[in-house]
């Protein structure tokens, strides 16, 4: 009887089954982390962005360099990750602190390289056009993930997720038609849509590179963590920041600073105050997307990114006293109502896809015998 007890299949199905949990939770926990770093970024950096350039700022390539030269932050999780699996891992294996391998190196460095060309558009854009109206043209971003993410990893899309980037689309459409009445003061009509292309060419970069960072993930040749993740960024950011450290050195940037600093209308503290948080919120928003992709999805990503549109709207018009225009507000209702349709369509696929508990107890408790001869 003591056998048989310990050969029981339901026990040993038991105990398959916990671990599994147990990382379906981590990854849920990893997943809500990253939506809130993604939200503090892609809310907190077009803000202080601005608040750099319309109090006397005007290096674009500084400005690019800033948002991923904060990537250094990210070597303490590296080395709280490296802690962790010193004390977790067999003691014969060997743990390093790097665990990246030569191939996803070479592709991390390519998505560095795209990233700092993304970052100049991006500060170029905002240069030139108030937060509210750059955050509703990086809106559109969500369709050119949404295609790039159907030819490089195809994705499959719901009837609900295609009304979603449709109407998303739409909305970017209504907002550039009558763009102009929004030009800020002393601004030509040439720099203004300079800018506004230019931060259209930010908004399909960026839908390039989601994809493609999830496109690298299904093809690496090693198991990819958490952890490694965090490394994929850090390599990427030291490239984007190399990349924009060029361009300053080119525009002469670092020669300038200092007297932009002492000329900068808030202060030359608050001038060093705005360059420091720019580089941190900056850092969040580039590490909660990746992190997203890594636990869900390129698009949910940037569905995250496109949600959290209403919020820096609201925040623009209250912190800069922005112009809130009819053009403005029907963008923003489209806009809603694609987030609403992509997340409806969602729920309906979770519910489809959940198993019926009934079904599912009593599978669990068949023999491993009966299942396989079924």
């Amino acid at each position: 009887m003591e056998e048989g007890d310990a050969k029981n299949p339901n026990t040993e199905q038991m105990e398959v089954k916990e671990p599994k949990h147990d990382g379906t939770t981590m990854r849920k926990a990893l997943l809500v982390i990253n939506c809130i770093m993604l939200s503090i970024g892609n809310c907190g950096s077009p803000l202080i962005m601005r608040l750099y350039f319309i109090h006397g700022g005007n290096r674009i390539w500084f400005s690019s360099w800033l948002q991923t030269a904060g990537c250094p932050i990210i070597l303490l999780p590296i080395a709280c990750a490296y802690v962790h699996r010193s004390r977790t891992a067999n003691p014969t294996s060997e743990n390093k602190l790097f665990c990246m391998e030569r191939p996803l190196f070479v592709a991390a460095i390519v998505l560095g390289i795209l990233s700092g060309l993304d970052n100049y558009l991006y500060s170029y854009g905002l240069s030139r056009l108030p937060v509210s109206t750059s955050s509703l043209i990086i809106a559109s971003q969500l369709a050119f993930t949404a295609g790039f993410a159907f030819l490089l990893v195809k994705q499959k899309f719901t009837a609900y997720s295609v009304n979603a980037v449709f109407l998303l689309t739409i909305g970017a459409g209504v907002l550039a038609l009558h763009s102009s009445s929004d030009r800020p003061a002393n601004e030509s009509n040439k720099e203004y849509i300079l800018g506004f292309v230019m931060t259209l060419a930010a908004a399909a970069l960026y839908g390039f590179i989601l994809p493609l960072v999830e496109l690298t993930y299904k093809k690496a040749k090693q198991e990819i963590s958490y952890a490694l993740v965090m490394e994929i960024q850090l390599v990427m950011c030291l490239v984007a920041t190399g990349f924009c450290t060029v361009g300053m050195l080119v525009n002469n940037d670092f020669k300038v600073i200092g007297r932009e600093a002492r000329e900068f209308e808030l202060g030359e503290t608050k001038y060093h105050v705005v360059v420091i948080f720019s580089a941190i919120i900056n850092q969040c928003f580039f590490l909660g997307a990746i992190g997203v992709v890594f636990c869900a999805s390129s698009l949910l990503s940037a569905v995250v990114i496109a949600v959290l549109l209403p919020v820096t709207e609201i925040l623009a018009v209250f912190f800069f006293n922005e112009k809130f225009q009819a053009e403005k507000g029907v963008s923003l209702a489209l806009s809603l109502w694609g987030f609403i349709s992509y997340f409806y369509g969602e729920i309906k696929q979770s519910k489809k896809k959940k198993p019926d508990p009934e079904t599912e107890m009593a599978s669990s408790l068949l023999p491993n015998t009966l299942k396989s001869s079924v």
